[in-house]
């Protein structure tokens, strides 16, 4: 039985090093990722599938698909590689796990079909043919989270998501790990090592996986704009999808906390009082603490801030009302604000199309619900830093922080630094650079990073 065993791991390595080596021949860029995963033979699975550090294979499964066609191993090899490169195993989050799987097997596939390379060559069905052309209505780049947002949009039946699921599946997506607590090392692959596995040491590791495959995501990246003239077409359309996948991402609520002003605010100072001092009065005299609460505190909060909106053609009122309603769910947190404060939302194309005062909570909700975009010209970015320059010497703030510009990215910007911190934020898609002056700061969105929450409600 041993031997047996010993015989099914043998071929299906084999079979594995084999549809490797080929695909190296093929795009020599791979080199570093094809590196990064060992093999395993698992008999948990009926097919094959990674959980980010081994290819586990079912060895029959592997055999059979071999035989009917070595290209459809070699597909798959790459199938389950990119889904390490572009981690996907790892940026599901609280997402709908049937949704999820399907987008990611849709974008990999995507960029496999696009692939001129013989030993991952098959001829593309019309339904996949349809389906990229219907994702195209909507994204420049086939990424898996922006082929989510748009499955979750669409009013597809069960049975054309089945059809779906049917086309797109090569892998095994059950031995990925769980990120709920990090606590599933599939116990079906490995019961002794589960049991050993505190969960903090299995989200440990999960995390030297994904940094792991972030480095080589990055490198690939690198390879590829190396040398991308001599490869051609072989590349296909990996480095954009690379670009984006390895963009900076952004916690927008962190980010708005460079525009805070350490401040006194009345609330309960917990930090500075002593309750041992408090209970022992309670104790001894009844109702005479030996000493109070501090009622005051130095809290760190926004106070005043401009928010510029882009209201030029090239921003549709979508991505303008996506962006609001992101930075609206961050400010009705009182956590963000002082009691008291002042955000000017100002509305400009080519010119300042309306100035809204908000010094409220409820202001900053009624605003919300009858928003609507002023202005559809040309975009020039000077016109507002006029203005704001003018509300100060008018004596209209006290302490202005910062001033947020969301943007598409085409402007003129003011030649001289102004007397506040100011960040761009850029709504733009695919691998598309944006640049700002030396004295911006600078963040780049996604209609994915702002609509992935709308579309989950």
């Amino acid at each position: 039985m041993n031997d047996l065993k010993q015989q099914l791991i043998a071929i299906g390595k084999n079979i594995l090093q084999s549809s490797r080596n080929e695909l190296y021949l093929s795009m020599r860029f791979l080199d570093i990722a094809l590196s990064g995963l060992e093999y395993e033979m698992n008999l948990s699975t009926l097919y094959v599938g990674t959980d980010g550090s081994k290819i586990l294979f079912n060895p029959r499964y592997l055999t059979q698909l071999y035989q009917n066609d070595a290209i459809l191993v070699n597909r798959a090899y790459m199938h389950m590689l990119l889904h390490c490169v572009f981690r996907h195993m790892f940026h599901r989050n609280k997402r709908k796990e049937d949704y999820w799987n399907l987008a990611c097997d849709i974008a990999v596939e995507s960029m496999i079909d696009r692939l001129q390379v013989p030993a991952l060559r098959m001829t593309v069905s019309d339904m996949r043919e349809e389906t990229y052309a219907l994702m195209g209505k909507k994204l420049n780049v086939f990424t898996a989270e922006g082929i989510y947002i748009q499955l979750l949009s669409m009013s597809v039946s069960e049975l054309q998501l089945l059809k779906l699921r049917k086309e797109f599946w090569v892998d095994d997506h059950s031995l990925w790990q769980s990120d709920e607590d990090g606590e599933n090392e599939n116990p079906q692959n490995n019961p002794q090592q589960s049991q050993q596995n505190t969960p903090e040491q299995n989200s440990a590791k999960q995390q030297q996986l994904l940094q792991k495959w972030q480095d080589i995501s990055e490198k690939m990246k690198t390879n590829l704009e190396t040398f991308q003239k001599d490869m051609g077409q072989e590349a296909g359309d990996l480095l954009s999808h690379l670009k984006v996948e390895n963009r900076q991402r952004y916690d927008y609520r962190r980010f708005l906390e460079k525009f805070v002003t350490l401040k006194e605010e009345i609330q309960l100072d917990e930090d500075a009082f002593d309750t041992v001092f408090y209970t022992y009065g309670l104790h001894m005299y009844g109702n005479m603490p030996l000493i109070e609460a501090l009622e005051y505190k130095e809290v760190e909060k926004i106070e005043e801030l401009v928010i510029a909106i882009d209201t030029s053609e090239s921003c549709s009122d979508g991505m303008i009302k996506g962006f609001l309603e992101e930075t609206y769910n961050i400010l009705q947190s009182k956590e963000s604000f002082f009691q008291k404060f002042q955000i000017h939302i100002v509305q400009c194309d080519a010119d300042i199309q309306s100035d809204t005062l908000i010094t409220d909570y409820l202001q900053l909700q009624k605003y919300m619900e009858s928003f609507a975009v002023k202005g559809a010209g040309g975009t020039d970015f000077r016109p507002v830093f006029a203005y704001v320059d003018k509300l100060i010497e008018e004596k209209k703030f006290k302490n202005l922080k910062g001033l947020i510009y969301f943007t598409d990215g085409y402007g003129t910007f003011p030649k001289k630094r102004p007397a506040y911190d100011t960040a761009f934020v850029f709504m733009t898609q695919g691998d598309r650079t944006v640049t700002v002056p030396p004295w911006a700061m600078k963040v780049i969105l996604t209609p994915e990073d702002l609509q992935i929450k709308e579309a989950e409600k």
